[in-house]
C-alpha cells in the first residue's frame, strides 16, 4: 500500500505535508505534548461522578482547572480539596501532583530504564529536556537520583507529619498516614494542595509540622542537579558548579529577606502576626517566606495581609526556586544572572563573570528572554483579567503571578473570577510550568542556522 505522504515515490502529498508539519521533532515538543495529554487525562478522571462528593459530576472547567493545577504543581483551586473531592478524586489529584513534579518524560524514561536496564538515545534526549541534565551521559544518573530523592524526602516528611497528627492532634492512624502522605507529596513537589480548608493555619505555631513542610518545600525547590551534586561532594563546596553555588546562595538570601519582610510588614497586623506572641511570630514569618517562592501553602490568611506584603510575595513568587526543580518562577539562577549582567554593564566590563567564570552570551540572552517573556505573560494576563473581572490591580496581579509562577497562593480571588479569567489562569499555569523557552522551542519545527553575519550598527540605548 502506497504511503499517503509519498504517492508513487513522488513528492509528499498535501496530507503528508500537513502531517509532517505537525510531527513532533524536538524533545521539548514531547514534553509539552505529554503534559497536555496528562492534564486532559486527569480532567477526564475528575469528571467521573464518583470523583466528587454528592450527586452528579463536577463541571468541565473545575475539573480542567484542578487537573492543570495538579499536573503543573501549582495549588490554585476553585473548590476545597478536602471536602469537594471524594477519596478517588483526591487520589487522582495526588497522582497528578506526583507525575507532574517528577516529570512526564522523566517518568517514562525511568520506566524504560527499569524494564530493559538500557535506555536509548531518543529517551535520553527526552529526559535531558525535562531534567536539564548537563549531558547525555548524566541522564541515567539523574533519572535514578530523581526517583531516589523523591521517595526518600517524601517518605521522611510523610512520617514526620503523620506522627505529629497522630500523637499531637488525635487523628486516627489511617487518617494520619493519609494526610501525612498527601501533604508530604504536595510539599516536596511544591504543589500547595492541602486537605484542610484553611491550609496550614491551624498549625501556625506548630514547629513540628511547619518546619517539616518547609524542609520538604526547600529541598524540592533546590533542583535535582543541586541535590545530586551536594550528595556527591558534600565536603568539597569549592568544587561545586556555578549553578549549585548560585542556587544555594540565592535561596538562603531570599529566605532571609522574605522572612524579614513578612515580620516587618505584618508584625502588628491583628489579622495575621499581630494576634501572636512575640516569639511565636518568627515561625509563621519564616513559613510564609518559604512557601511564597512556589509552594502555595499558608499558615496565615493572605487575604488579610497588607498590600505591601502582597507586593513582596509577588516578587518572591516571580523569582521562584531552582532550575530543574519542582519550583516555578523564572528561577533564582535567571534572576541572579540578570543582576550580574547589570553589574558588568555598569562597570564597563566586556564580559559577564561569576565566581571567576565567564558566562556565555547565549546564556545571557536566554536569561533575558525568559524574564521578558514572563513579564509579558503576566502583564497581558493581568490586563485581560482586570477587563473581564473588575477586581483591583493588586489582587489581580497577585493571582496572575501566582499562576504563572506555579505557586498557588491566593487572596481568595480564584473562585470569584469569571470563567474567562479562570481560563487565563489555566493557560498561565501551563506556560509557567513548562517555561516560555520550552514552549517556544516546541512550537518551532526546526532550528535555523545563519551562515553569514550582517554589518554591525549601534542604536542609542536609554
Amino acid at each position: 500500500m502506497a504511503d499517503v505522504s509519498t504517492p508513487e515515490g513522488g513528492a509528499p502529498s498535501g496530507v503528508g505535508r500537513v502531517l509532517a508539519r505537525f510531527r513532533l521533532r524536538h524533545p521539548a515538543q514531547f514534553v509539552v505534548a505529554a503534559f497536555a495529554f496528562t492534564i486532559l487525562l486527569g480532567t477526564g478522571l475528575l469528571l467521573l461522578p464518583f470523583a466528587s462528593v454528592g450527586d452528579g459530576s463536577t463541571s468541565f472547567l473545575t475539573a480542567l482547572f484542578t487537573a492543570t493545577s495538579a499536573v503543573c504543581v501549582t495549588g490554585l483551586t476553585l473548590v476545597d480539596t478536602g471536602t469537594y473531592w471524594s477519596g478517588f478524586g483526591q487520589g487522582t489529584i495526588l497522582l497528578l501532583i506526583q507525575v507532574g513534579g517528577f516529570g512526564i518524560m522523566t517518568l517514562a524514561s525511568l520506566l524504560a530504564l527499569l524494564v530493559s536496564r538500557r535506555i536509548g538515545l531518543k529517551s535520553r534526549l527526552l529526559a535531558q529536556t525535562e531534567t536539564k541534565a548537563l549531558g547525555l551521559g548524566d541522564v541515567r544518573r539523574v533519572l535514578i537520583g530523581v526517583l531516589a530523592f523523591s521517595l526518600l524526602f517524601e517518605s521522611v516528611a510523610a512520617i514526620m507529619i503523620a506522627g505529629r497528627l497522630f500523637t499531637g492532634y488525635g487523628y486516627p492512624l489511617s487518617r494520619s498516614i493519609y494526610h501525612g502522605v498527601f501533604h508530604a507529596v504536595s510539599a516536596f513537589n511544591n504543589a500547595g494542595f492541602a486537605l484542610h480548608p484553611d491550609s496550614f493555619e491551624r498549625f501556625v505555631t506548630d514547629g513540628w509540622v511547619s518546619l517539616t513542610v518547609c524542609a520538604a518545600v526547600i529541598l524540592g525547590g533546590l533542583g535535582f542537579p543541586v541535590l545530586m551534586e551536594i550528595r556527591s561532594r558534600p565536603r568539597e563546596p569549592g568544587r561545586w558548579t556555578i549553578h549549585t553555588k548560585i542556587t544555594l546562595a540565592m535561596t538562603a538570601l531570599l529566605l532571609a529577606l522574605g522572612t524579614a519582610a513578612f515580620l516587618w510588614f505584618e508584625w502588628t497586623n491583628p489579622e495575621t502576626l499581630g494576634a501572636l506572641a512575640g516569639p511565636d511570630k518568627i515561625l509563621p514569618g519564616f513559613f510564609q517566606s518559604v512557601v511564597s517562592r512556589t509552594a502555595g501553602f499558608n499558615s496565615l490568611d493572605f487575604s488579610e495581609m497588607h498590600e505591601t506584603t502582597w507586593l513582596v510575595t509577588v516578587i518572591l513568587m516571580f523569582i521562584g526556586g531552582g532550575s530543574a526543580s519542582t519550583a516555578g518562577g523564572i528561577k533564582v539562577t535567571t534572576f541572579a544572572l540578570l543582576g550580574f549582567v547589570i553589574w558588568a554593564e555598569a562597570r564597563g566590563e566586556p564580559n559577564v563573570s561569576v565566581l571567576n567564570r565567564r558566562i556565555l552570551p547565549t546564556v545571557q540572552r536566554q536569561a533575558i528572554s525568559v524574564a521578558l517573556l514572563a513579564i509579558g505573560a503576566v502583564i497581558a494576563s493581568t490586563i485581560a483579567m482586570m477587563a473581564y473581572g473588575g477586581f483591583t490591580l493588586s489582587r489581580t496581579l497577585f493571582e496572575t503571578v501566582s499562576a504563572f509562577a506555579t505557586t498557588g497562593l491566593s487572596t481568595g480571588l480564584t473562585a470569584e473570577l469569571s470563567k474567562v479569567s479562570q481560563s487565563i489562569l489555566i493557560f498561565l499555569m501551563f506556560v509557567g510550568r513548562l517555561g516560555p523557552i520550552t514552549i517556544g522551542t516546541a512550537l518551532a519545527l526546526r532550528q535555523r542556522e545563519r551562515r553569514y553575519r550582517l554589518p554591525e550598527e549601534r542604536p542609542i540605548i536609554g
